[in-house]
């Protein structure tokens, strides 16, 4: 028995000891030197609007449910151009043609068919959601609409990020370094890692009428989109003089 528990106590810290290795750089310790690790970020107006919907028609047949979709997709198409967007800038991401069932009665019993498809599109000219997104609101085949904000040009936002974080890591080194009364030399060993944050609003955008017979704004009017945030962390080694 006490074998057993040595052997299971060595290949726990063995375990423990690659997790440990996964979480962290393995980096080799040398004499006159100094590792540090640092957080930095960089927030950035988003510049892309993903607008997604979905298309949902039922009929008591399949080629009724197809038609149907087919004219609410061509009402689409006429929203989009009206509003100054090609239709080709809209993506499909599924159709599909399903029966629908009855489960009320032990024998299941078809009483419709339903098309389904969703569509996204990505606007950077963010003026035009919430006229686009209110016209789509009246059709009776859209659906689940939402709006979420992204950053297309990432890879420039990392850098920013990485940068700050190294700035910060750099500054602390330099802090020991005096404390300790040395220098700070050069940058001998540096791992990077970046995160993005994108948050995702989905706004009902419909505009309602109000007393005066007057459209009331739609509720992401005059609101400012939330920034998207990027971080980094970075792992240095520096000599010391």
């Amino acid at each position: 028995m006490t074998s057993r528990l040595a052997v299971f106590c060595a290949a726990t810290l063995l375990l423990a000891a690659a997790a440990m290795a996964q979480e962290h750089p393995a980096v080799t310790a040398q004499p006159n030197t100094i590792y540090v690790g640092a957080d930095g970020k960089y927030e950035s107006a988003p510049d892309t609007a993903l607008v997604q919907f979905n298309i949902s028609a039922q009929e008591e047949t399949a080629k009724a449910a197809y038609d149907r979709a087919s004219q609410a997709t061509d009402q689409i198409r006429r929203i989009l151009r009206s509003n100054g967007i090609e239709p080709k800038a809209a993506e499909i991401g599924f159709f599909s043609l399903d029966p629908v069932y009855d489960y009320r009665s032990p024998k299941r019993k078809l009483i419709a068919y339903r098309v389904n498809s969703s569509v996204s599109l990505k606007l950077r000219d963010f003026s035009k959601i919430a006229p686009l997104v209110a016209q789509l609101s009246e059709l009776d085949v859209t659906a689940n609409q939402s709006v979420s904000y992204t950053l297309e040009n990432m890879d420039a936002a990392k850098l920013r990020a990485t940068e700050d974080a190294y700035q910060r890591a750099r500054a602390e080194a330099e802090a020991v370094a005096r404390a300790a009364q040395r220098a700070l030399g050069e940058l001998s060993y540096a791992s990077v890692d970046t995160f993005e944050q994108v948050r995702v609003v989905t706004p009902m955008m419909a505009r309602s009428m109000g007393a005066a017979g007057m459209a009331t704004p739609a509720p992401t009017e005059q609101f400012t989109p939330q920034k998207i945030t990027v971080t980094a962390h970075v792992n240095a080694l520096f000599s010391m003089k």
